[in-house]
């Protein structure tokens, strides 16, 4: 099976539910409202990692220790965040939320956020000091510009590639000026259908993307590109990977 059949999502809320009362806009719930017109592509996605979370979290739960390439990019990106400011970071498609974990270890006020309920439970149940939530990385339900960091490991994998600015744009509303964002995503450029992953049924596109097609977007939705790194594939893997940090660009102030 290729690792990422369903995209490598690492993959935050509960214990810190008074430091997030803050990053939330009053009178929010916290939950996700799912309306007649949701897209298909976000029940598509809800339903596949519901059904298999409890594998998925099993399988993958030791796949940072083989790859020091990843650890050394999020750690990269963790100093980053520190060096301006280390205000809170969103892991936001966080799955059972190994890699919020990740972040939390190396010194970041990590939270995770994930569409499906199942990889939410999973998330609380494996890390009951961290905190996630429910929600959809296009919709947040987050003040403006409170973020120092959004971290989207193999996340945006099923967002259609037209409705990428919309996410990059949301990426952009919730982090502060000069704020860091990190993707990881499969390089290339097509969509492929998925019908098994983990041992389960499923119905689910995933994209490959052009590591440069992904620069433009955002440099469009307001981002200075900082890094972009492109890896082979390993033994278990079929395409390339590749990897993007961003910054917020910070506009001129007017005198």
């Amino acid at each position: 099976m290729e690792r990422q059949q369903l995209g490598d999502r690492p993959e935050p809320l509960i214990a810190h539910r008074g430091a997030l009362a803050k990053w939330i806009p009053s009178g929010s719930s916290g939950g996700t409202v799912r309306g007649v017109t949701e897209p298909s592509y976000l029940r598509d996605t809800r339903v596949a990692y519901d059904t298999v979370a409890v594998d998925y979290a099993e399988l993958l739960r030791d796949e940072l220790a083989a790859k020091p390439l990843d650890r050394a990019l999020l750690g990269a990106f963790a100093e980053l965040v520190q060096a301006a400011g280390n205000a809170p970071v969103a892991d936001l498609g966080c799955g059972p939320g190994r890699v919020t974990a990740h972040l939390r270890a190396l010194g970041l006020d990590a939270f995770g956020v994930d569409l499906s309920p199942a990889m939410i439970a999973v998330a609380r149940r494996t890390y009951p000091d961290l905190t996630f939530r429910e929600g959809s990385m296009a919709a947040l339900d987050l003040a403006d510009g409170v973020l120092g960091g959004v971290v989207a490991w193999y996340s945006v994998i099923h967002t259609p590639p037209d409705r990428l600015p919309v996410v990059f744009a949301e990426f952009e509303r919730v982090l502060g000026p000069g704020g860091h964002l990190l993707l990881a995503f499969q390089a290339g450029d097509a969509r492929v259908h998925l019908e098994q992953a983990y041992g389960h049924t499923v119905s689910l596109d995933a994209y490959r993307l052009s590591p440069e097609t992904v620069a433009e977007l955002l440099r469009a939705s307001g981002f200075v590109v900082f890094a972009q790194l492109v890896r082979e594939p390993d033994e278990r893997e079929k395409t390339q990977q590749a990897y993007v940090i961003a910054v917020k660009r910070v506009e001129p102030e007017l005198s």
